[in-house]
This record gives C-alpha cells, sequence and structure tokens, in this order.
C-alpha cells in the first residue's frame, strides 16, 4: 500500500538524506514534494491528499506547531524528525504519530514507518464496514454532578459526549442531553473502563454505538441513532483499536 508523504525541513541534506533512506528502506512512502518553510509546507498540504508527513520542528518562519496549528484538525500521521528531545512533550500534545531524533536510525524510521501504515491499512479495512467492538458493553454507573446533588447514569445508556468549554454535554439514547459542569477530558477518564473512545478533541464516543466507519477527510463515524462524528487523523489508532 502506497503513502503519500511530504519531507518538510530546512536544510537540503538533512532532506536528501531522509529522502533517500526511504525510497531504500520503505518503498512504500511515496514522497510527493519537499518544503523548507512553514509558508512552503502549507501549500503542499493544502493541494496534496497526504497520509504522512515528515516533520522538522526548527525552521524558518515558525515551527511545526505553527504549522499544525494552521492546518487545523489535521487529516494525516504526522513523525516528527528532529535533533531535539525536548521537544518530545509538545510533539505528543500535538498527537504525533511518532518521534524520530537526528541522526536518523534506519530501524526506527522503519518502525516508524510500519506503525502509520498499520493504521491507513486498517482504516481501508474497516471503510465502508458495519464495524463490531472487541469488548461486549459492560454494565456500569457514572455519578454526574447536579446543583442539588449527582444524578447516576448507566454509561451504556450514554451515545456520546461533546466538550463544551469546561462544560460537557452528555447525549444519551433517549434523546436527552445533560450538561455537566467537568471538562471532557474528565468525563474521558472517568469512562476509561466503559469502552468509550476520544475521536476527536471535542468528542468521545460509545464505541458499542458505532455502527459504521466512514473513510474520508479524517474519516467519520456513525452512531446508532444516525449521528455522524468526525474523526480527527490523530486519533485514528486510539478508534480503530477497539475493532476488529
Amino acid at each position: 500500500m502506497k503513502l503519500n508523504a511530504i519531507i518538510v525541513e530546512d536544510e537540503k541534506t538533512s532532506r536528501d538524506i531522509l529522502k533517500n533512506y526511504l525510497e531504500k528502506y520503505c518503498p512504500n512512502i511515496n514522497v510527493v514534494g519537499e518544503a523548507e518553510n512553514v509558508n512552503e509546507a502549507l501549500v503542499l498540504v493544502r493541494n496534496n491528499d497526504l497520509d504522512v508527513v515528515f516533520l522538522d520542528v526548527e525552521m524558518p518562519y515558525g515551527n511545526a506547531f505553527d504549522l499544525l496549528d494552521k492546518v487545523g484538525d489535521v487529516d494525516f500521521q504526522t513523525i516528527f524528525v528532529t535533533a531535539y528531545n525536548h521537544y518530545a512533550m509538545d510533539a505528543l500534545n500535538a498527537h504525533a504519530s511518532y518521534y524520530l531524533m537526528k541522526p536518523i536510525s534506519i530501524d526506527e524510521l522503519i518502525k516508524a514507518v510500519d506503525y502509520v501504515t498499520e493504521i491507513h491499512t486498517k482504516e481501508q479495512e474497516l471503510q465502508d464496514q458495519v464495524l463490531i467492538p472487541k469488548t461486549n458493553p459492560i454494565t456500569t454507573k457514572i455519578t454526574i454532578p447536579q446543583q442539588d446533588g449527582f444524578e447516576i447514569l448507566e454509561t451504556a445508556s450514554i451515545m456520546y459526549c461533546k466538550a463544551d468549554d469546561n462544560y460537557t454535554e452528555i447525549y444519551l439514547n433517549n434523546n436527552k442531553k445533560k450538561l455537566v459542569s467537568k471538562t471532557l477530558k474528565y468525563i474521558q477518564e472517568s469512562l476509561k473502563d466503559a469502552n468509550f473512545a476520544r475521536v476527536h478533541k471535542s468528542y468521545l464516543v460509545n464505541v458499542n454505538e458505532v455502527v459504521k466507519y466512514v473513510k474520508g477527510k479524517g474519516g467519520s463515524v456513525i452512531l446508532s441513532n444516525g449521528k455522524e462524528i468526525m474523526v480527527s487523523a490523530s486519533k485514528k489508532a486510539e478508534l480503530l483499536a477497539y475493532f476488529k
């Protein structure tokens, strides 16, 4: 399976080395363009259907994180390539698929490409198929705070949760909605053992309510009530891990 990629790196020698490594050791990577700064990279991202971006951190006219901010909800996997290990946490927060240190280890490069290829392959296999969760529904309960106390909900009754600043909207399978004065991150942690996947920075879905995965710009899931929710590229691996 061929994956379209670009290399974003300000040093030509580094670009050439990475491109040569990819051609020799990762033949399924098709490099469709190169950029030496954020502005050039943004043009390539907007004009190509990309699967992978090999991204240096420090560049002219901004850095890797500036590029990702300008792109918005990215629909490609990001592999950071840098000489600075102190960016690792920032890369993790930016949902990087992999973090490679310079000088590039061929073994690590192959691992990185294998990882993003596995994600892409699984996505292709699941395209337009009814999805079957690996796990059975678990009967658990969650308490949500109310002004006069708290309310108890069956986790199986929750279809999905949506972030609303420091609040979370909880949508139930009886078409009712609960507004909770907790962040989505807090709700996610509370539901970590109940088959819920964070598919987007703003959405947490009940995996047992997913009936279809649709491939596209970032992809999307369709729930049993017909609700379609977009999936961030950085969240695909977490979602697809729940399915056969």
